[in-house]
Order: structure tokens, then sequence, then C-alpha cells
């Protein structure tokens, strides 16, 4: 009887164990989770396994548990699990920038501006100092500031502050002198704004290069730090992928190389800036595509921005009549290069604000794209469309939107557009219905980085402080679901990766945030403080 308990007891071990071998080896298999898989039914799961980066099982905790095995295993704890976010419109290398320099967002008069270059200058002592965020909309005083402080604080060091949209500077006369801007200095296609004194010191738009030419050029350790500063605060937020809009060719090359040797992690859709130099490189060769980086897009400039009131708009601004704004881009150009880019694999991308510009370039993706099918161009913005021209989105243009702007705008933009021309503006709503799919970012640093305040802002019409109480043209609302959709899965179809990312489905890539709250249940008023607690790029923590 002896013999015969242990062979049992042996045979019981055998099967058990020969169980465990016939198990299939994943990396990682994560288990009792709350997952959205934002699949085309918006499925449900509890589970998942990875191999290699990608996700090879979806389902419950008990059928993932009884078919993988892994040396990770993680329990999830109940808590929520989405795609990894993606922002579809973003100043990624921009926003890394903006870390070595005067951080102007949130400052509530040109007095708290000035105190804040003083206290960085004291700091670094920088030669050329550049700082970025006034919003002279959230002053007392609403005016544009003027150069006046600035040269009695820095008469010999050159100043440039860039507006928060980054459609004007303010610079002092330093640096009008080192750029050679003179009182009767002209520029097309924005403006050099003056006073009964001559230049005051704000430049809009087009003008804003002649600074650029003359701001001493990072160096190449200053953009690696840029790019690495970036892709940490991205990361925190439980971004996974971002689409920086506009790059030129040497930055491009940058992020590849440090992707390349796992330097950087996190994926970028990387739009080409609008030069000649770089269409010529990238137009030629063609797109560029690596497992995390996208280079397939050119990004162009229609108008300005409305909140320095360089949106072009059919009629007049309403706080400025006989101002139009204007196109920074002339529109024979814009023809020109939507012509040239339809005949290459690229998209084109243009940023659209004002009614003008919206309609112009809706005009010409219109006729260039006659006949061409799943080119998904996108506007950029879309911000304020004509009643007449929404229906052209049902061609297979994508709005690419940034919900925060609304939330940003709704003080001023009534004040700027009209009462009747402001419900035409940040009706996302409206476009989705048109488009059937709608991209959706956050246009950072213009905005923050947050996606969550994106998701809210989207679906609650409100800012932080609850305002306004029933929601902003709140019929132009999103749903959770939509939402959710728009920073993952519709804005991967926007990059054309939705095959590779987007939802958390077999054989795409292992990307997903990990949350402290169920974003899609909890009351509106909680969805700006969810955190991403954790953040896998490829399966990997990060």
């Amino acid at each position: 009887m002896g013999k015969m308990r242990v062979l049992r007891l042996l045979l019981v071990f055998c099967v058990l164990t020969s169980c465990e071998y016939l198990k299939e080896e994943a990396d990682i298999v994560v288990v009792n989770a709350n997952i959205y898989t934002v699949d085309e039914d918006f499925s449900k799961a509890e589970a998942f396994a990875i191999r290699d980066g990608k996700f090879i099982a979806v389902g419950s905790s008990d059928e993932i548990r009884k078919v993988y095995t892994a040396d990770q295993i993680m329990d999830a704890d109940g808590r929520t699990i989405t795609p990894g976010l993606i922002d579809a419109h973003c100043h990624f290398y921009g926003l890394g920038l903006m870390q070595q320099a005067v951080d102007l967002v949130g400052t509530n008069s040109f007095d708290e501006v000035l105190q804040r270059v003083d206290a960085f200058q004291q700091k670094h002592s920088k030669e050329f100092i550049v700082g970025r965020g006034w919003d002279q909309n959230d002053w007392e005083v609403k005016d544009f500031p003027t150069k006046r402080e600035l040269d009695e604080k820095y008469p010999n060091t050159p100043v440039a502050l860039e507006r928060i949209d980054g459609h004007a500077y303010l610079v002092n006369q330093a640096a009008l002198d080192l750029a050679g801007i003179k009182w009767n200095t002209k520029v097309s296609g924005g403006e050099i704004v003056k006073n009964q004194f001559g230049n005051t010191g704000v430049l809009i738009d087009n003008p804003m290069m002649l600074i650029d030419e003359v701001i001493p050029p990072p160096t190449v350790a200053t953009k690696v730090q840029a790019l690495k500063d970036a892709e940490r605060i991205c990361l925190n937020y439980g971004l996974t992928t971002v689409n920086d809009a506009g790059l030129d060719r040497s930055t491009i090359e940058l992020i590849d190389s440090l992707q390349q040797i796992g330097e950087l992690s996190i994926r970028v859709y990387a739009m080409v800036s609008n030069t000649p130099e770089n269409l010529e490189h990238y137009l030629y060769q063609g797109p560029v595509k690596t497992e995390k980086l996208n280079v397939r897009s050119i990004k162009v400039y229609g108008d300005g921005a409305l909140g320095s009131r360089g949106a072009a708009l059919k009629k007049p601004y309403a706080d400025k009549w006989g101002h139009h704004g204007a196109m920074v881009t002339p529109t024979a150009e814009i023809a020109e290069l939507a012509r040239r880019i339809a005949i290459s694999e690229y998209q084109m991308n243009t940023h659209a604000i004002g009614d003008s510009a919206n309609a112009f370039v809706l005009r010409t993706y219109d006729e260039v794209l006659n006949g061409k099918k799943d080119r998904r161009w996108k506007v950029e913005h879309a911000q304020v469309i004509d009643s007449l021209d929404f229906d052209y989105f049902k061609n297979g243009i994508i709005p690419s939107i940034q919900p925060t702007h609304a939330t940003s705008d709704m003080y001023w933009a009534e004040d700027r557009l009209g009462e009747h021309r402001v419900k035409g503006a940040y009706a996302y709503k409206k476009l989705l219905n048109k488009a059937g799919k709608v991209a959706l970012g956050t246009d950072f640093p213009v905005e923050q980085v947050s996606p969550f305040l994106t998701f809210y802002a989207a679906v609650a019409r409100k800012d932080v402080k609850g305002y306004p109480e029933g929601g902003f043209q709140i019929n132009n609302g999103l749903t959770r679901e939509e939402a959710l959709r728009g920073m993952t899965i519709w804005a991967a179809y926007s990059n054309f990766e939705e095959d590779e990312k987007g939802s958390i489905e077999v054989g795409k890539f292992a990307d997903f945030t990990i949350y402290n709250k169920d974003l899609m249940e909890i009351p509106l008023n909680g969805i700006p403080h969810v955190m991403a607690e954790q953040t896998f790029v490829g399966g990997v923590v990060r």
C-alpha cells in the first residue's frame, strides 16, 4: 500500500508538472484587470499575455492563466487599463526645449512675466534669454505688452518671449537690432505691431522668423536632453505615442538614432516641417518607418492663431473691425504644395484655425485628392468652420482637434468671433458626425500635457474649475467612448497605424497604460485628477 501511494503521488505530480510544461511561455501575463480593449466592439477583458513586445492573447483571467505562464505575472488588482494613449497633435521636442527656457505659463500679469524672466536670468546668466507661455487674455489688462520694461532691464541682452500659442513674440530692442528689424521692416503673413513710439516689440506669425534666425541654435547635447525631458513628462501621463507637429530633418534623425540605441522609448509620428530642404529630402526618399518612428506627413501652416488675432476669418474680427487675420503660407503656395504632396505617399497636415483658412484648405484638399482613396489628410485644429464647409469632412479628411483649446478659449472666443460665428467653433461632435473619426491631442506646450484634461474637456466641455456649469456649447461634447477612441484607435488610424497600435488586440504592440481610477466610470469632475500609475511601451514599463 505504501508503494502504491507513492506511485499515485508521483503520477499526480507528473500530471501537474506536465500541464505546466504544456502551457505557452509568455514574457508577461497581466490578470485581474479592468481592461478597455478599444476594439471594434469596445469590449472589455480581464487579462492578456505579451511576448516579444506584442499582445499574444486577450481574455478572462481564467482563460489566460490556463494557457499561458510567464516569469512575470502581474496581478492588476482590479485597476483600469487602456491602450497606450496617443497625443495626435503636440510639440514634443518643443516641450523639451521649454524645460530649458523661462516658463511663463500661468502668469497673471506682465509684472509676473518680468519677475520670472529676472529670476531665470539670475540663475542662468544667458546671453540670449528665451521664454514661452504668456497669454495676455489671462491678464487684467488684455492688451499686448510692449518692450519698454525689457529694454530698461536688459538693454544689451536680447530677449524673446513667445506667446503660449507659438504665434507671437515679445522681444526687446536688443533682439530687434540683432535681427535687423526697424520701424519700416515689412514681412507678409503676419504683423510687426507698432504704436505711436514705433515698434512695440510684438511680432505676430511670419516676422517671428527674423528672430528665430538670430536665436543661438541648441547644441546636440541640448537637443538630446530636451527629447529625454519631454519623454519623461509624456510617459508619466500615460502617453506611448506622440505626433510632433513640425520637425526638421536633423531632429527627426536624432530621434531615430536615440530610439535605435534604446535611449528614447516613446513612439513618434513625425510631421515634417514645410521647408524646401525638408521637402526635397523626404518627398524624394519616401516615408520612413521603424517600430518607433513614422515619418509620412508634411506639416503646413495655413493661418495664425485666434488668441493673437492671426487666424484668417471670412468676415472681420468682432473685436477689431476691419481686421481679418492672415494666411501664414500664401494660398497659391498651399495649393502647389498640396498638388506636390498628393503625388507622393505623404499625408498633408495643415494648421487651420479661422473659417477662411479652413474653407481654403478643405477646398484644396477636395480638389487635389479627387479620385485618390484612403489618403487620410488632416486639418490640424479645424477650429472655426463655416456651416457651409462641414460637409468636406465626409470625404475622408480627418479633423485633428484639441479639446482643451475650447475650454481655454471660451472666455474670449465670442468676443473675437461674435455670437453667431462662435457656434461653428470647437464643434467636435459635429466634426465627428461628418468625418466618422476625430484624432484628439493637446497641442502641448500650448496647453498642458495631461491627456486627462483632454478627455475631460472633450466630454464635459468645462475647465478644471467646473465652468461653465452646463458645459461650453455642450451639444458638441463627445461621449467617454468617443473621447477614448479619439485618444487611441482613431489617433492611430489618422497615422496609418491602426493595425499595430491603438487597441489591446492580438498582434498589436503591447503599449498600455494602468490608471489609479476608472476614467470611464468615475464622476466627470474626477477625471482631471486621474493618474497614470504605469506606462508600458512594447511590454516594458517605462
